[in-house]
């Protein structure tokens, strides 16, 4: 059994202390006074008090790291080496309407490659944490990629656009699910990127894909899939924590799941596979 390192003890202890939080005001979801962000991109008080629990612990044991977080934005640290990058609840949504699959990710960033990953599953107490190097682990039971090799055997995981993005990001997805469908034992869309990427280093998922997420949200998970054996890409080439856009398998399914996205403008028609 592999231990986290100090710094990666120290990000698990944050996201236990968050999620300490975040599961006394989920038990009074509907108390909440939420405030609107954006198009269906709801805050809500519980996920600035996650942040600001896990800020206060990160800067105390390493006080000079800077930070990317959904809520403060951009924190300049003295060490230009190492950020943490964090979403104190995602899966926001899913809370705020009382179900119970969210998440705090922590991801650390360093001399800009992905060096750890935290996810903490609150309600069913899952800690999901991986370092280059040392694996992914569930607590404290080693993860590794489903096996599975065949797209037809497979669940793949993915995230939809929502009212208020654009007509664009509604039709890409309308033609990578018609792609995907005819070729998969089954889709799922779960609410949490955070833990659909962890789902993945675990074998709960065979693959996730999805467009525009915000390097928060992915960050993480990452780190959990990459040290589970297993592949991550940007959907077009270019950098994934730029862009958002994932596609995470493991490396049979990967290359099948690339082509049945490059496949989406026919509406459903499956690529052999």
């Amino acid at each position: 059994m592999s231990k986290p390192s100090p710094v990666g003890s120290v990000m698990i202890a944050a996201a236990r202390a968050a999620g300490r939080s975040l599961a006394r005001d989920f038990g009074e979801v509907e108390n909440l006074q939420v405030s609107k962000k954006g198009p269906a991109d709801f805050v809500s008080n519980a996920d600035h008090r996650a942040e600001e629990i896990i800020f206060t612990h990160l800067t105390k044991a390493r006080p000079g790291y800077g930070f990317v977080m959904e809520e403060r934005g951009i924190v300049e640290g003295t060490d230009k080496s190492n950020r943490f990058i964090v979403d104190p609840l995602d899966g926001t949504l899913n809370f705020l309407h009382g179900q119970p699959h969210f998440a705090v990710s922590i991801a650390l960033e360093r001399d800009g490659e992905l060096l750890t990953g935290v996810v903490f599953d609150v309600a069913k107490n899952e800690i999901f944490w991986a370092e280059t190097g040392r694996g992914a682990w569930l607590d404290n039971r080693k993860l590794r990629v489903a096996a599975r090799r065949n797209l037809n055997e497979s669940v793949i995981a993915t995230g939809t656009p929502w009212h208020g993005k654009s007509e664009e990001s509604h039709v890409t997805f309308a033609r990578e699910v018609a792609a995907m469908t005819p070729a998969t034992a089954g889709i799922r869309r779960n609410g949490s990127a955070a833990l659909d990427l962890a789902w993945v280093a675990a074998g709960r998922f065979d693959g996730f894909w999805e467009r525009n997420l915000q390097s928060w949200d992915i960050a993480a998970g990452i780190v959990l899939v990459r040290e589970a054996g297993g592949m991550i890409s940007e959907l077009d080439g270019g950098d994934v924590l730029q862009t958002g856009s994932i596609l995470a398998a493991n490396v049979d399914l990967h290359p099948k799941l690339e082509k049945q996205i490059r496949h989406a403008g026919s509406f459903g028609k499956a690529a052999s596979v």
